[in-house]
């Protein structure tokens, strides 16, 4: 075994430092503890910047993230309360398509007619909706006198969501243009003359029709037949056919066969003369007391949320500013202007009210 002797490399020593080293020494040391001071008081403020940035961030993360508000999920049950051809079916037909033609709502809106018992199929249908955020309702002022004169049904209309009153409808005195009949005081002759042989159409009974109707036998000394109708539509086609002899339908209602000239209107049941039918006076103007008008409203079923409520009111209120919907308004004489909320409920109260007045003046509630 050869052995070998380690080489030790060469070192070299450290000269001893002299005054001036010591001085250039304490100089470099102190430059570079700055130099590293400096450093990490950079380095700590570029943390706070990045920190501050990303709680920035996420802060705007947060406001540019709302919550979600309701919406449906599912298609829309849109109960009308009365039969097909109708003023309230043609607008909620008409609703329907704006809504659809627009793309406004997530979910479609489906139509099903419940005419039954002047509307009180409609009202239980929606009071016992299994979903009462997706169940909708067109309704007309049975929505008041049906649960008045039917307390059996169980049914408090103030439950109801009130989503949008979408305008008032107006009546007028109809009847075929071959009876010769051209005034009202013509039409007041003939019906005091055959009494009980005067029918009048409508739609329900101690409806807005039959209210109308009574009134006029009330204070006109008649003693007309009423005979209700599931719809407007059916009311005016039978008067257009000469199957009945008058009827107090809405204009949307009757104005296809007025325009083919097989009806003409007399009066007008409304405060002012309407701008469609310049020519026909109001009840007013020929001494009578009485103005009558419609509600068209969407209610939601009792139960709904509030967050469903206000999607709905927010829905049909851009229906209601639609072009459509105000083109509609004004070729069918439909008056008002749009209510929702509380102002809605305070306008259910009063108008619930004055009905009840209405059915015990004429005897249809005690």
């Amino acid at each position: 075994i050869r052995m070998t002797t380690p080489r030790v490399p060469n070192v070299t020593r450290p000269r001893a430092a002299t005054g001036n080293d010591t001085a250039s020494g304490q100089e470099q040391v102190l430059a570079a503890m700055v130099s590293q001071s400096a450093e990490e008081s950079h380095m700590k403020a570029l943390f706070k910047f990045m920190a501050s940035a990303f709680v920035l961030g996420c802060a705007s993360m947060v406001v540019a993230s709302p919550a979600i508000a309701w919406q449906p999920n599912k298609p829309i049950d849109f109960i009308i309360m009365a039969g097909k051809g109708g003023g309230a079916d043609k607008m909620a037909r008409l609703m329907q398509g704006i809504v659809e033609k627009e793309s406004l709502a997530e979910r479609p809106l489906v139509p099903v007619n419940k005419s039954g018992g002047s509307g009180a199929e409609a009202l239980l249908a929606a009071k016992a909706a299994r979903d009462p955020n997706h169940t909708i309702m067109v309704t007309l002022n049975s929505f008041y006198t049906t649960p008045l004169r039917q307390p059996g049904l169980g049914v408090d209309v103030m439950q109801f969501a009130p989503v949008a009153r979408m305008a008032e409808d107006t009546f007028l005195l109809w009847v075929h243009a071959d009876t010769g009949i051209t005034t009202f005081e013509q039409w007041l002759e003939e019906a005091r003359a055959r009494g009980t042989n005067w029918v009048m159409g409508g739609t329900g009974s101690n409806s807005e029709d039959n209210i109308i109707t009574d009134f006029l036998n009330t204070n006109y000394g008649l003693s007309m037949k009423y005979i209700p109708y599931k719809g407007g539509g059916a009311v005016a086609k039978d008067v257009a056919g000469k199957q009945i002899d008058s009827s107090v339908n809405n204009p949307s209602e009757a104005i296809g066969f007025w325009q083919s000239g097989d009806m003409i209107p007399l009066v007008a049941f409304t405060n002012e003369r309407l701008p469609m039918f310049p020519e026909v006076p109001t009840l007013r103007e020929m001494g009578g007391e009485f103005a009558y008008f419609m509600q068209r409203s969407v209610v939601g079923a009792p139960g709904m949320s509030d967050e469903a409520r206000a999607y709905y009111t927010e829905l049909f209120t851009k229906v209601y500013n639609s072009e459509d919907w105000q083109a509609y308004k004004s070729k069918k004489s439909l008056m008002g202007e749009l209510m929702s909320g509380e102002e809605l409920t305070a306008y259910w109260q009063n108008q619930r009210s004055n009905h009840e007045t209405i059915l015990r003046a004429s005897g249809a509630i005690k």
